[in-house]
């Protein structure tokens, strides 16, 4: 992506912590946990691969294909999980912008900037709204209730395996989402 090099330095490290963390939670003993947090891992390591400041390396021509490809093929099979739970739905819209985001960066020049005379292109419109409204929700979700309340904090039951904390999960979806932004904002 095109941007400040320490910017992209920041999105590589977030993303690949949160796919490694990613893979931690597929050690969990719920299999669609295991599911999603497989197709999050990919997410969160093909995201930090694609936020790589291009000072530094710039990916041969065909590797936006192949990113195209690898995604492409993920949304479909977030598509087939869909059937089953609306969560992948998402799956499958990170997995389009992704596609999009490297057809797009394999039509341009190679450390160009911008967006041309017509501003932003409708569909990254699209997906910065989508994206934006998907880090409020996760955002707001992540607040305890006893906070959103008013009250004071609550303890939690019994402890959890770090592939089985929820609220990690969703911190882990938030900081995907807002790299999302970010890599959308700087195309």
């Amino acid at each position: 992506m095109h941007g400040p090099a320490s910017s992209g330095w920041l999105l590589v490290a977030l993303c690949a912590a949160t796919g490694a963390y990613c893979l931690l939670r597929m050690r969990s003993g719920v299999e669609e946990q295991r599911r999603a947090a497989g197709g999050e891992a990919l997410m969160g390591f093909g995201m930090a691969a694609m936020a790589v400041p291009a000072a530094v390396f710039t990916p041969p021509a065909w590797a936006w294909p192949v990113y195209a490809a690898v995604f492409g093929a993920a949304g479909l099979r977030a598509l087939w999980a869909a059937r089953t739970g609306r969560h992948h739905l998402h799956h499958l819209v990170g997995d389009a912008a992704m596609v999009y985001m490297a057809l797009a960066m394999a039509g341009s020049p190679a450390h160009a900037h911008g967006h041309g005379p017509s501003g932003v292109p409708l569909l990254t419109g699209a997906l910065l709204l989508y994206f934006t409204g998907y880090v409020l929700l996760t955002g707001v979700r992540l607040l305890p209730v006893a906070a959103v309340a008013g009250g004071g904090a609550t303890g939690s039951g019994a402890a959890a395996g770090w592939g089985d904390r929820p609220e990690l999960a969703r911190a882990c979806r938030l900081s995907m989402g807002i790299a999302m932004l970010a890599m959308l904002l700087t195309m």
